[in-house]
């Protein structure tokens, strides 16, 4: 069973990580810009289910470990509070690195918005990269694993699909807020430090649990 402290940090995280613009969420925005609020939902659609099956190989995976090699599961949990610490001295170097002149991202418009959306998740090695990294330490692999991993995947699901639907409602507002400079240095400022604070509570955890 997570305790609830682990469950609010993994809350937390993944809304975070949503609310900063990557591709899919980028891509979302592009449809509720360029081409309305239809669209973007149904490319939100489609990246939903891009990432449903990037859970499901992932819990498959992870549960198969924390069953037949436990201390792997550990080592893989240590390794992602790691990758944790280091998204968020990313996010701070990032932030540091924001020109003011600098360009607004990218956004790609799409005739085919269901199945653009879930080639945009499924395409991208680094979710299933994050979603491995991600899970491990939020789970106590005393209990049964694969049920915390459902609930886990569920909820960031759930809170990526709830954002991406305000950034559809916001539409050209929010694309025109993450093109000021000073607001995407904030964020990625705030999400650096929430980032590195949850990974070294992370870490305290695993280490106390081993002694």
């Amino acid at each position: 069973m997570i305790v609830p402290e682990k469950l609010a940090a993994f809350v937390l995280v993944s809304g975070l990580t949503s609310l900063v613009p990557g591709p899919s969420m980028l891509f979302i925005l592009g449809q509720a810009v360029w081409r309305g609020g239809r669209p973007a939902a149904i490319a939100m659609l489609g990246v939903e289910l891009g990432y449903v099956c990037w859970y499901v190989l992932a819990a498959l995976g992870l549960g198969t470990l924390a069953a037949q090699v436990p201390i792997a599961f550990t080592l893989l949990a240590i390794g992602g509070a790691l990758y944790l610490a280091w998204l968020g001295f990313q996010a701070l170097r990032h932030a540091g690195k924001v020109a003011s002149d600098s360009p607004a991202p990218t956004r790609d418009r799409s005739a085919h918005p269901l199945r653009d959306g879930f080639v945009v998740a499924i395409s991208n090695p680094k979710s299933l990269i994050y979603i491995v990294a991600l899970l491990p330490p939020f789970v106590d692999p005393r209990s049964a694993v694969v049920p915390q991993l459902v609930l886990l995947g569920a909820i960031a699901i759930s809170l990526d699909a709830f954002l991406a639907l305000i950034y559809i409602a916001a539409g050209s507002r929010l694309a025109r807020a993450m093109a000021s400079p000073n607001t995407r240095r904030w964020l990625d400022s705030g999400v650096g430090l929430v980032f590195i604070a949850i990974a070294i509570g992370i870490l305290a955890e695993l280490v106390l649990r081993g002694r």
